[in-house]
């Protein structure tokens, strides 16, 4: 039995499903027969995409709702087995030129959320997209669990507030949840119209246009996750009972530099520039220099590794948006 088979007759609702991982989660529980509701508030600049779900519209229900809304997740939750809880504002830079709407939704509503499980649907399974952005700055590499938690930016601060409220209401109500801290996740569907989301898909998409794209800091190392294989961690941290109240690092199948990570978009576009430049100086006090993880913790415990080696990923999202990318800007 596959991860996603285990959901076949649930019903699951998915924050944030009309964006870039929700979609792609979406896909796989309804091939699989779970049942299905999308949430999302199809605000222009968190990445919700109605071409997301165009090949599985007929077997998903969607809701244009936000997060924050208190009395349409009070509706929303009741009877759902599952939640994966994805829906937040993703851009760093957002958040520190508007902190407060960052706060709204990566921290307030998500506390929200969580009281309206308690007092509707106690029952519930939830799984939290909480972000590598927790840790700041590294100490050292590869960065484990144990890691301190010290956010760079806003973003990183309200989303710690909002995964810790998961955790609690876990350890203190019996809300069983977990949370998946999130490298850099990429593949198709994902937000290429601007930095937002990923600056991997600025790159993609100016490669395919046939522009030169730009590189800051070469030399620096990340690791990165194909989408396919978040989903896949998704499954397990809802399905298994050792996941409740635990955090789990993603990790890729290898740290990549900068530079050879333009190289690979290169090769799979069949063409392409891009120049090397130092950060910008708004950007650079918020830049946490190299990033891998040490995803020990989720191998060993779910059993969950990364399938998709980096070139081939690369390969699939660049060919995605070489015949879709009118749909993405």
């Amino acid at each position: 039995m596959s991860s996603a088979d285990r959901f076949h007759g649930s019903r699951v609702l998915v924050t944030g499903g009309l964006g870039f991982i929700g979609s792609n989660l979406a896909a796989r529980l309804a091939g699989a027969g779970a049942e299905v509701l999308l949430v999302d508030s199809l605000i222009p600049e968190y990445g919700g995409n109605l071409f997301n779900v165009g090949e599985i519209r007929d077997r998903v229900s969607i809701n244009i709702s936000d997060v924050r809304d208190e009395h349409s997740m009070r509706f929303l939750v009741q009877g759902c087995d599952y939640l994966f809880n994805l829906a937040g504002q993703t851009s760093h830079m957002d958040s520190m030129s508007d902190p407060f709407t960052d706060l709204e939704i990566n921290c307030r509503a998500q506390l929200s959320i969580l009281e309206t499980c308690r007092r509707y649907n106690p029952g519930i399974r939830i799984v939290f997209a909480s972000t590598r952005q927790l840790y700041g700055r590294p100490d050292y590499l590869p960065v484990d669990e144990s890691h301190l938690l010290r956010p760079v930016d806003v973003n990183g601060i309200n989303k710690m507030a909002g995964e810790w409220y998961h955790i609690l209401y876990n350890n203190v109500y019996g809300i069983r949840a977990s949370a998946l801290r999130l490298t850099n996740t990429y593949g198709p569907r994902m937000r290429v119209k601007d930095a937002r989301q990923t600056f991997l898909g600025i790159w993609i998409r100016l490669a395919v246009e046939g522009k030169p794209f730009e590189v800051w800091d070469g030399d620096q190392l990340r690791d990165f996750t194909y989408v396919d294989d978040a989903v896949e961690a998704l499954l397990l941290a809802a399905a298994s009972e050792e996941a409740h109240g635990r955090v789990y690092n993603l990790g890729g199948d290898r740290p990549v530099s900068l530079k050879e990570l333009a190289e690979l978009v290169v090769v799979a576009n069949n063409g392409g520039e891009y120049s090397v430049r130092s950060f910008p100086p708004e950007r650079k006090p918020i830049d946490i220099g190299d990033y891998y993880a040490d995803d020990a913790r989720i191998r060993a415990e779910l059993g969950w590794e990364p399938r998709v080696p980096l070139a081939a990923g690369i390969a699939r999202t660049v060919a995605f948006y070489q015949e879709h990318l009118a749909h993405y800007l």
